[in-house]
């Protein structure tokens, strides 16, 4: 599969389908999606993320692009059979829609999310200043080619198939711990072939993408990598707030960090910044991080 056809493929998970409700609720739109490819048959949690955001604002007005989302893993989803996202209509103000999706298989939910939308206004402006330092995406490795030559095909399919370009500047965690023990990394992404230019398919997309290793700067810290015997990462929560337009086909820099780690537990917090400077979005991400001996 080539970067055109990876991105393809991402679209059409993008693109929900009206269906009829699964039951009686408040929720009174929804929308069934398919999933895409993963070596281990569950459910990639950006996919379920970015699902929800197409499926709250497919009921909200164009004007009013996404702003916020807060949302929990509930369980793990089978990437070989469709979901259906329900969406309830919690509030249409003269500046502010609010919506609630939940997705679901067998009845049950995997996901539940809040979002809000704004209609778009004037205002006060600032922000993060641009990390300084930093090489230029092109001087820096794709991930699949950094494990391209380890026999680890789980990995390389997975990796190969993603509809993005994911650099490093730090050390790759995938085969062994490298670098110091630090709470923080950067990595360059973006979609690997030409995406549309519409508004809610590029939020989409990039609530997909900041998925990516956020819980990594945890591992980081106490000298952890993707083949550390008994490791267990699973996402718990995803909080996400857009603050400027997005395209995805453009490089962005996703500079992470882990503020604390306790209970078996992992906080991960990003801020995604356009290579012109500007911030983009603001990640945060709380997840299980557990080595069982």
């Amino acid at each position: 599969m080539n970067h055109s056809e990876n991105v393809a493929a991402l679209r059409g998970v993008l693109q929900l389908s009206p269906t009829d409700p699964i039951h009686e609720s408040r929720e009174t739109e929804f929308f069934e999606g398919q999933s895409q490819f993963k070596p281990d048959g569950r459910v990639f949690g950006g996919q379920v993320l970015a699902q929800c955001v197409m499926a709250g604002g497919l009921t909200v007005a164009d004007d009013r692009p996404i702003h916020s989302l807060h949302g929990y893993f509930l369980r793990t989803g089978d990437a070989t059979r469709p979901i259906v996202f329900g969406v309830e209509n919690l509030r249409d103000g003269g500046s502010f829609s609010a919506r609630r999706v939940h997705a679901y298989q067998d009845g049950q939910p995997i996901m539940s999310v809040m979002s809000s939308f704004q209609l778009v206004q004037e205002g006060y402006d600032h922000g993060d200043d641009f990390p300084a330092g930093m090489p230029d995406p092109e001087d820096c490795p794709e991930i699949k080619d950094l494990v391209g030559s380890v026999n680890l095909p789980h990995v390389q399919e997975w990796l190969v198939k993603r509809p993005f370009d994911v650099r490093p500047v730090e050390p790759s965690l995938y085969l062994a711990h490298q670098g110091d023990e630090v709470s923080h990394q950067h990595v360059w992404i973006r979609a690997s072939a030409e995406f549309p230019a519409d508004p809610l398919l590029n939020a989409a997309a990039l609530a997909y993408a900041s998925d990516f290793n956020l819980l990594e700067p945890a591992m980081r810290r106490h000298g952890l990598a993707w083949q550390e015997p008994g490791l267990r990462l699973a996402s718990l929560d995803h909080a996400m707030w857009w603050h400027r337009p997005i395209r995805v086909d453009e490089w962005m820099l996703y500079s992470q960090n882990s503020p604390s780690a306790e209970g078996g537990r992992a906080l991960g917090a990003g801020r995604i910044f356009a290579r012109d400077g500007q911030l983009l979005a603001t990640v945060a991400q709380q997840g299980m991080m557990r080595v069982k001996r």
